[in-house]
C-alpha cells in the first residue's frame, strides 16, 4: 500500500506539472504555487493516513555527522564547477537568446525579477524538490526493502521532470546528454543522503549547483 501511494501519486504529480508546464503554460508564480501544494499536500496524507510501517524518519534534521556533511558541501562545489565548465565548453551550441525569449513569454520572467526568482530557485525550489524526490519518494522506498527501485525510479523522474521544463531548449543530442547527468546526479543525490537519512546532503548540492546555473542565466539575460 506505501510504496504503491509513493510510486502512483509521485508519477500523477509530476504528469501534472508537466501539463502545467507545456500544456496550459502559465506563469511561472502559478507553477510554482501547483509544485507546492503537490510536493508538500502528497507527503503530508502519506504522514498522516497512509504510512504504517515503523521504518526511519526521513525528514530527520538531527542527526548531522560530519562526514556526510563535508561531503555535500565537496561535492556542491564540485557540481559547481562542473556546470560553470559544461556552459563554457557547450555554451556556443546552446541558444540562450530563444531561451530568455521563452522564459519572458511562457513563464513571465524577465531581467528584472530574474533575481528575486533565481534566489527562490536556489534556496526554495531546491529545497522542495529534495523533500519530495529524496526526503519522500527515494528514503521512504530506500527503507521499505526496495532499495534498487528507490534509485531507479527516484532518479528517473527527478531527470523526466526536469527534461518537461526545458524539453525546447536544446537539440536532441544536448537533451539526452541533460538527461543522463540528471539521472547521475540524482543517483548520487539519493547515496549522500543515505548517510543520514535525511535530504540535507542533498539540498547542499541542489543549492550550490543551482547556484551556477543562476549565475550563466544571469548571464543569458544579458545577452538580450
Amino acid at each position: 500500500m506505501e510504496k504503491t501511494y509513493i510510486f502512483v501519486t509521485s508519477l500523477i504529480a509530476c504528469i501534472l506539472l508537466y501539463l502545467v508546464e507545456q500544456v496550459l503554460v502559465v506563469d511561472y508564480i502559478t507553477k510554482t504555487i501547483a509544485k507546492l501544494i503537490l510536493f508538500m499536500v502528497i507527503p503530508y496524507v502519506y504522514l498522516k493516513f497512509v504510512k504504517k510501517s515503523q521504518i526511519k524518519a526521513s525528514l530527520n534534521f538531527r542527526k548531522r555527522e560530519k562526514f556526510p556533511l563535508k561531503s555535500g558541501l565537496v561535492l556542491g562545489i564540485l557540481s559547481f564547477g562542473v556546470i560553470i565548465i559544461a556552459y563554457l565548453i557547450l555554451g556556443r551550441y546552446i541558444d540562450f537568446y530563444n531561451i530568455a525569449q521563452e522564459l519572458q513569454t511562457k513563464s513571465n520572467i524577465s531581467p528584472s525579477n530574474f533575481i528575486l526568482i533565481g534566489l527562490y530557485i536556489t534556496f526554495g525550489n531546491s529545497f522542495l524538490e529534495e523533500f519530495f524526490f529524496r526526503g519522500f519518494i527515494f528514503l521512504n522506498l530506500y527503507h521499505q526493502n526496495a532499495k534498487a527501485f528507490a534509485y531507479i525510479y527516484s532518479s528517473l523522474l527527478f531527470a523526466l521532470y526536469h527534461i518537461a521544463i526545458f524539453q525546447t531548449w536544446f537539440n536532441p543530442m544536448l537533451l539526452g546528454l541533460a538527461l543522463f547527468g540528471l539521472i547521475t546526479i540524482a543517483s548520487i543525490f539519493n547515496w549522500l543522503d543515505t548517510k543520514t537519512n535525511n535530504f540535507v546532503n542533498s539540498w547542499v548540492v541542489h543549492i550550490l549547483a543551482d547556484s551556477a546555473i543562476i549565475l550563466v542565466g544571469m548571464r543569458m539575460f544579458n545577452m538580450i
